[in-house]
C-alpha cells in the first residue's frame, strides 16, 4: 500500500502567528467554479458561494484576518494571517487557539454544505487535505501576491489546470520508451 505524503510542516505550530500560502482543489480537479475568459476568471453561482464562504472566515475567527485569494476553475488560492492578539494578564480571556487545518476544515465543510442546500442534484467535493507554505518574509509575501493575482492569466499553464495534467500524463507515457 502506498503511505500517503505528510503536507504539513513536522513539529510546526501551525495555529502560531503568521501568513500562510494555501491552496484547495477540488476532488479530480472537476470545474465547478468557473472559467477564465480574457484572463479573467468568471465565477459561476457555486464559485460566487465559495469566494462568500472565504471571505467570510474572518467573521467566524478573532485573530484570523486574509490576504489575497482567488477563486479559479477548480481550486482557491488564498493568504490566511493569524494573529493572535497580545493580551495582558488585566483583560487577558481565555480564548483557544485556532489552527490553520482547522480553518480549511471548516470552509470546506460550510462550502460543501451551501452548495449541496443551493443545487440538491449535485455531489460537490473537495481534494482530501490541501497545499499549504509559510510564508517566510516580505519577498516571499510579495511573491504570493503577485502569484495569486497572476493566477488567472497563468491557466494556460497552471498546474492544477486539468487539460494540462492530460498532457503531462501522455508526456510520461510517451518518454516512458526512450
Amino acid at each position: 500500500m502506498e503511505r500517503r505524503k505528510h503536507n504539513r510542516l513536522p513539529r510546526y505550530d501551525y495555529a502560531q502567528d503568521g501568513y500562510y500560502f494555501v491552496t484547495i482543489c477540488t476532488k479530480d480537479r472537476d470545474e465547478w467554479f468557473g472559467k477564465i475568459e480574457n484572463d479573467t476568471m468568471v465565477l459561476n453561482e457555486c464559485g460566487r458561494i465559495v469566494s462568500k464562504c472565504w471571505h467570510d472566515i474572518p467573521n467566524h475567527y478573532r485573530d484570523i484576518k486574509l490576504d489575497e485569494s482567488v477563486t479559479m476553475p477548480n481550486h482557491i488560492h488564498g493568504i490566511i494571517v493569524i494573529s493572535n492578539a497580545v493580551r495582558t494578564e488585566q483583560c487577558s480571556v481565555p480564548t483557544k487557539r485556532v489552527s490553520l487545518s482547522q480553518i480549511i476544515k471548516s470552509f470546506k465543510d460550510v462550502s460543501i454544505k451551501q452548495i449541496r442546500s443551493e443545487f440538491s442534484n449535485i455531489h460537490f467535493l473537495w481534494q482530501r487535505s490541501f497545499y499549504d507554505h509559510v510564508i517566510r518574509g516580505e519577498k516571499e509575501l510579495r511573491e504570493m501576491r503577485e502569484y495569486i493575482i497572476n493566477n488567472p492569466k497563468q491557466w494556460e499553464l497552471d498546474v492544477e489546470n486539468i487539460e494540462n495534467m492530460e498532457i503531462r500524463k501522455y508526456e510520461k507515457i510517451l518518454t516512458r520508451g526512450k
